[in-house]
């Protein structure tokens, strides 16, 4: 099942593109990763989807029209934009009840044992919680609604790496269950490498990459190579270099690992790695202006 379809997705900001016929393609079940810089068109394209904001083209969300249908599609889908959304005059008891009286597929049950294996108390207040408790109780009440999609933009900004890192643990380990879609948009890549089943870069309103992670790892090489063999690997065509305590690493696309290996150490890069390679030399972004060519991947279907 073709859970998000986008053809031509266009929206603009009186003379800003902040998408720019977007095609794209996510199959139920998948965990995909949007990564962009600031101004990318990344909460924009989440915008659509959730039926936030009018755009140009065709796009569905489980066979739904956002804008038009907003109300039976948020049925079926579940948003976190900033665990600092919740209010902070409310108790977690209201929270439950909150979620309960406006969320159909809300399992106050399920809610409950989740919270019961942290140290919140239902009587306390938001502003009472850190952060990493705010945290807890935000994926307490959203695992605990039977979602078909769950779209997360940037979950975990401004929290530590320990509580970043329980963060995504108990969405697999508690929540995701290889039917339901999770998309997620995050400036921390390294805590998503081991979780995404899909990545996705947009730049400038452009998808400029889309490719399973299995294809990630196996088309993408990244060589410390040896100084005598630097012409060598110059040679293949590297999409780019950079240099690190006086080693020049190169990062190749589509090159047989067999002759790499006669390089330098080889590995599979980083999604950083690679962001910095496709994006990392692309101008800024200005008002008005066109995107440039797609760099290294095409638009198409999330595997």
């Amino acid at each position: 099942m073709t859970v998000i379809e986008a053809r031509g997705l266009r929206k603009t900001f009186g003379t800003t593109i902040a998408l720019d016929g977007v095609n794209l393609r996510v199959e139920e079940g998948r965990i995909v990763g949007l990564i962009g810089p600031n101004g990318a068109g990344k909460s924009t394209a989440l915008s659509a989807m959730l039926g936030l904001t009018p755009y140009q083209g065709e796009l569905k969300v489980l066979g739904r029209d956002p804008w038009a249908e907003r109300d039976q599609l948020m049925r079926d889908v579940c948003f976190i934009a900033d665990v600092a959304v919740l209010p902070r005059w409310m108790r977690v008891s209201q929270a439950f009840d909150y979620v309960a009286g406006v969320h159909p597929r809300f399992d106050r049950v399920k809610a409950e044992g989740f919270l019961a294996k942290t140290d919140i108390r239902h009587a306390s207040k938001v502003r009472e919680l850190s952060k990493g408790m705010v945290t807890q109780l935000h994926l307490a009440l959203v695992m605990a609604i039977d979602a078909k999609l769950l779209v997360l933009d940037e979950p975990t900004l401004g929290l530590d790496l320990l509580y970043r890192k329980q963060f995504y643990d108990s969405l697999l380990n508690d929540y995701y269950d290889r039917s339901r879609t999770i998309v997620v948009t995050t400036h921390q890549v390294e805590d998503v490498q081991n979780v995404l089943t899909d990545l996705m870069f947009i730049n400038r309103g452009r998808i400029v990459l889309d490719c399973s992670m299995e294809e990630f790892e196996s088309r993408y090489r990244e060589v410390n190579v040896r100084p005598e063999q630097l012409a060598a690997a110059r040679a293949f065509k590297p999409i780019h270099e950079r240099h690190v305590l006086g080693r020049s690493i190169l990062l190749f696309d589509g090159a047989e690992q067999h002759r790499l290996a006669a390089l330098g150490a080889v590995r599979t890069p980083s999604i950083a790695d690679l962001f910095v390679a496709l994006l990392g030399n692309e101008p800024a972004d200005k008002p008005g202006s066109k995107p440039g060519n797609q760099a290294g991947g095409s638009q198409g279907a999330a595997k």
